[in-house]
């Protein structure tokens, strides 16, 4: 819920609610590591893997995973981010209101040698934070990496940074 403090004109939670989206609960990590770190004012997710239905989507974009399914992975890997991010900043007495900035993205997309549209696939997660948190807020510097494998054989992997007020 917003507060006076930190009600705007864009309110993420509406927007949410306007595109059918309910966040996830914080995930457990699947090993020795935390599922966020923040210092300061920034908050740094750690990566996390698409999955479909509950489960790890596992595939290889180029070999048995089109650009559209990516992009589709890409943009369920955005909604856990925020299900995290909503997470660290309620810890916090915060809530996705406060976020001034989504800084950075990176994204690992499984990928066989000659697929080239790594950056098309991560727009499903790059257009899908323009669109919740507005042209501003939502707009962030990015990479897309091509790589062999994923952890469990996800598709795809992403972590963010985000500047908090």
């Amino acid at each position: 819920m917003t507060t006076p403090a930190t009600q705007s004109a864009h309110d993420v939670y509406q927007k949410l609610a306007a595109l059918n989206i309910t966040l996830p609960p914080l995930a457990l990590p699947a090993g020795a590591y935390v599922p966020f770190v923040q210092t300061g004012k920034l908050v740094f997710s750690s990566g996390h893997i698409a999955k479909k239905d509950g489960k790890v989507w596992a595939g290889q974009l180029g070999k048995n995973l089109t650009t559209e399914d990516g992009k589709a992975a890409a943009r369920l890997v955005a909604i856990d981010l925020m299900g995290t991010l909503h997470a660290a900043l309620a810890s916090r007495g915060k809530t996705l209101n406060d976020v001034i900035r989504i800084v950075k993205l990176m994204s690992l997309v499984n990928s066989t040698a000659d697929f080239t549209e790594q950056h098309l696939v991560t727009n499903g997660a790059s257009e899908l934070f323009g669109e919740v948190f507005g042209a501003t807020v939502g707009a962030h510097a990015r990479s897309a990496f091509g790589v062999a494998q994923i952890p469990m054989g996800a598709c795809v992997e992403i972590e963010m940074i985000a500047e908090i007020g």
